[in-house]
């Protein structure tokens, strides 16, 4: 019978010859990535995206923009969507569109070489504005993606909110908006005595969402006291829009809005 030292020493040797030892499972690099939601464009406004090393190694990434179909998009002056930036190198890239929108975005993919590594991209997106002589700056901050958010809650006379989605997934999601009046029902049964209250749609719209493709909804329709909307997807960035209170058409992100998130 081999010593305890000596058989513990034999089963790392051939964990590491057969590669799936804990170095050799630790060594793939990950991708890191970052959502710029609605970026607008029209006769008076156009879009850019920021992105800036701030690490002490030259990083690699893409910059890929999306038309609010979900279509690629090309960026001003670059044939491609790779980029590389050195030690403290800032980038801005511009969004060639040629359709008024207010939908567009912007998936930045970071390349994070090492395990033992952070990742060092800051990344911003802005829409410009020119109104009369003023020229309008409207930020917009990394968003996240979720796994089937949702949102539900009451509506005010002249609400001018929109709730926003993007699918971030290369497969098609499903989102449901039921605009009610603040009627509620539920359908007890044998095995759920307390069922859950469901509002009474006065009016609903369901959609099948294509691969990186934008919807946006009107908090207020006909109006209805309560908004709930849902959504089935993999990866969907959902938002609060308002309008920025400028003469053209741009929106802002409403942070104080909460959503709802499937616990994985």
């Amino acid at each position: 019978m081999k010593p305890l030292p000596s058989l513990l020493a034999c089963l790392l040797a051939g964990m590491l010859f057969a590669g799936t030892g804990p170095s050799a499972a630790d060594s793939h690099p990950r991708v890191v990535e970052s959502i710029i939601p609605w970026l607008a464009f029209n006769s008076s406004c156009s879009s850019v995206v920021e992105v800036q090393n701030l690490g002490s190694r030259e990083v690699a990434a893409e910059v890929e923009a999306h038309k609010s179909s979900g279509a690629l998009t090309p960026l001003t002056g670059r044939s491609g969507i790779e980029v590389r930036l050195a030690p403290g190198e800032r980038g801005e890239y511009k969004l060639q569109l040629s359709e008024e929108t207010t939908g567009a975005w912007v998936r930045v993919r970071e390349h994070v070489p090492s395990p033992q590594l952070t990742p060092v991209l800051a990344v911003s997106g802005a829409t410009e504005c020119l109104s009369g002589n003023e020229l309008q700056t409207t930020t917009r901050d990394v968003a996240w993606p979720a796994r089937n958010p949702w949102y539900s809650g009451d509506v005010k006379d002249e609400d001018d909110g929109i709730l926003a989605m993007i699918n971030t997934s290369e497969r098609p999601a499903l989102v449901r908006a039921c605009y009610s009046f603040g009627v509620l029902y539920s359908v007890p049964d044998a095995r759920r005595p307390a069922a859950d209250l469901t509002p009474v749609c006065s009016d609903t719209v369901q959609e099948m969402v294509p691969p990186f493709g934008t919807r946006q909804f009107p908090v207020l329709r006909g109006g209805n006291s309560h908004f709930l909307l849902t959504t089935r997807g993999e990866a969907i960035v959902l938002q609060m829009l308002r309008p920025a209170g400028t003469t053209v058409k741009v929106y802002k992100v409403d942070a104080t809005i909460k959503f709802g998130e499937e616990v994985q």
